[in-house]
């Protein structure tokens, strides 16, 4: 098939959702029934050049087969490329090479899903839009709600209401500027991003700008980063290319302090790491809190989870008196990959939308 033709879905029997992320390649295989066939996500570090892109992509292109391919993307924005339209069409083509004559609808977000002909047209559109195709899937099964996924580097902060996503901002800038993106993530924010000063023996100091440690050493000190999602997860990067064992995380976060952290004193750094993870709740809650403010005071939207880090979600909900509803808990037919549904929002949304969106572009 001609690579400026839409796969029509409708003739399909399994469809393939692609989430092309800077530091994971993500995908779901979708039945036709709606039925849940199978989630991965493979390390894809981008900034590292395309030939780590390639691999991803074959390392897994050979298990997934489908008779319908849908992509949505955040890797334009590596620094490889000199500008996101490049990006956009520089993994396309690099996509289609790997993947072979195969079609791929390309999700362009308010847009709808074009073809990779018309890429170079709806470039603006198809980059870092994948925060909103997992919305436009929440809206489908949930009347109202606000979509949190909160991901190994990044916080999605969407509205959606009556079918509807509801945003001021679309860019990766303007949602920057309306803290509908929050850039602070789990597993690959660095420490100093989050706090620039630490209490430590009764008194503050300043920490390293150095990225001795990052988020998932934080969470993995206050015990809330755990199976499943580090399993699914694994291999995950370290900041020193060390182990992700207690002891290994407490090692490196007094590294941020200038200070060694011994043998079996990992106790002693659960304290410094419950202060890191509190303030970035709190940088959260507050863009939350903002969007809060724009409605009702008596409505209280319940808030999707998705993510690795939608354990914060969760206690984000509690504290706020709004209900609290998972992502994968939408999907009836997640069945046994439900972990990998929350875990890859986006690759799962993109699966399901193509199959009878109507308006898929030719």
């Amino acid at each position: 098939m001609a690579q400026n033709q839409v796969q029509d879905p409708i003739a399909a029997k399994t469809y393939i959702g692609w989430d092309l992320g800077g530091a994971h390649l993500k995908v779901a295989k979708v039945g036709n029934g709606g039925r849940l066939l199978g989630v991965r996500q493979v390390p894809c570090p981008l900034w590292q050049g395309l030939d780590v892109f390639d691999q991803a992509l074959a390392s897994v292109v050979n298990e997934i087969h489908g008779d319908a391919h849908a992509v949505t993307m955040t890797g334009e924005l590596a620094d490889i490329f000199p500008d996101r339209c490049e990006g956009v069409r520089r993994l396309l083509e690099r996509s289609m090479a790997v993947l072979g004559d195969v079609p791929l609808n390309v999700y362009a977000g308010k847009a709808g899903f074009v073809a990779t002909a018309d890429s170079a047209r709806y470039c603006h559109e198809i980059a870092s839009a994948n925060w909103h195709a997992s919305a436009h899937l929440a809206a489908r099964y949930c009347d109202c709600g606000i979509l949190v996924d909160i991901g190994s580097t990044t916080t999605d902060i969407v509205e959606f209401s009556r079918g509807d996503v509801c945003f001021r901002g679309y860019t990766d800038a303007e949602r920057l500027g309306s803290e509908e993106l929050v850039y602070t993530g789990v597993i690959r924010t660095p420490v100093f991003a989050v706090v620039s000063r630490a209490p430590i023996r009764g008194e503050w100091q300043s920490v390293t700008a150095e990225r001795f440690a990052t988020m998932a050493d934080v969470y993995t000190l206050t015990g809330e980063l755990h199976e499943p999602a580090l399993g699914f997860l694994a291999p995950r990067e370290t900041a020193d290319g060390g182990g992700s064992d207690i002891e290994a995380c407490a090692r490196r976060l007094a590294r941020m302090l200038g200070r060694d952290a011994g043998a079996g004193e990992a106790d002693k750094w659960r304290g410094l790491a419950r202060y890191i993870a509190g303030v970035q709740r709190q940088g959260i809650r507050q863009a939350l809190e903002r969007m809060f403010s724009r409605r009702p005071a008596a409505q209280a939207l319940p808030l999707v989870g998705a993510g690795v880090g939608r354990f914060i979600v969760r206690d984000l909900a509690s504290q706020l008196n709004h209900p609290y509803m998972d992502f994968a808990d939408l999907l009836p037919e997640a069945g046994a990959y439900a972990e990998g549904a929350a875990l890859c929002a986006p690759a799962v949304a993109v699966a399901y939308l193509i199959q009878d969106h109507p308006w898929v572009r030719a």
